[in-house]
């Protein structure tokens, strides 16, 4: 099999490709540009490649945002549009990254960002594969909860509309939401959504 074959090989089990996982397999990130050229290769951001024919769907943002930045967490507005519990149309990629991590330098998509640390950050994190890339998101409950964390910035009816609708749709259990609420620190905010919402 010749390096040509081997990338495509690569991108289709992986999705999407950077130029470091073709040096990890001790080929010259030059094979990147050239099969781009030729047409093998489609550049889909700064430094990813994907195959021409690879199915673009309302998440593969997702996808290439999980390869770019691999501790992020889908939160928020995204997390709820993934798991079908708002009516909200993301216009930007809302991401959890860790307390003191750098700002990631991302000119496209649009990112709109939290900083959290401890338990608030790592727990409730689910992976979902999106295009063959294992993209980190929030569970139902945990971004319901988040929701009432950051009401500030999403707005209270959101964090109403997406208890109704995650509570509604049988994708939380008052025990998840308990939990979730109790590591966010909003339990006496949700407890009378909560006991409106049973």
């Amino acid at each position: 099999m010749n390096r040509q074959q081997q990338i495509l090989e690569l991108a289709k089990e992986k999705g999407i490709i950077r130029a470091e996982d073709v040096e990890a397999m001790g080929i010259s990130r030059n094979y990147l540009y050239r099969m781009h050229k030729e047409g093998l290769l489609e550049k889909s951001a700064v430094g990813l490649y994907t195959l021409p024919e690879a199915p673009l769907t309302e998440n593969s943002s997702l996808a290439e945002i999980a390869k770019r930045l691999p501790h992020a967490v889908v939160c928020l507005i995204s997390a709820l549009s993934y798991h079908g519990i708002s009516t909200q149309i993301p216009h930007e990629i809302w991401l959890t990254i860790p307390r003191g991590s750098w700002r990631p330098d991302v000119e496209y998509p649009p990112l709109n960002l939290t900083y959290v640390s401890g338990p608030a950050y790592s727990f409730g994190i689910q992976e979902h594969v999106i295009n063959g890339v294992a993209v980190k998101i929030y569970s139902p409950a945990k971004t319901v909860a988040d929701c009432f964390k950051f009401r500030n910035k999403v707005g209270l009816y959101v964090a109403m509309e997406a208890l109704r609708e995650a509570w509604r749709s049988r994708k939380v259990t008052m025990d998840e939401l308990v939990e979730a609420a109790g590591i966010d620190r909003v339990s006496k905010i949700m407890r009378p959504y909560l006991e409106a919402t049973v």
